[in-house]
């Protein structure tokens, strides 16, 4: 189930919930001040790494096989 992002039109709080592939919101309300019908966002995520990775001792392909 996919994780949604919603803000309330009352106290603009954003919130996620996780819900159902094509499940409204029609029977949601904020969790801060219970306000109807939030306002679905268009969600954005970040993939990245923290930690450089280590150089291959093959080039930066790292294709030989060697395991490294």
């Amino acid at each position: 189930m996919p994780l949604y992002e919603y803000t309330c039109p009352k106290c603009r709080s954003r919130f996620e919930v996780l819900q159902r592939v094509g499940e409204g919101a029609d029977d949601l309300a904020c969790p801060r001040c219970g306000g109807a019908q939030p306002l679905r966002e268009l969600s954005t995520f970040t993939a990245f790494n923290a930690v450089p990775a280590a150089p291959s001792a093959c080039g930066p392909s790292g294709c030989c096989g060697c395991g490294s």
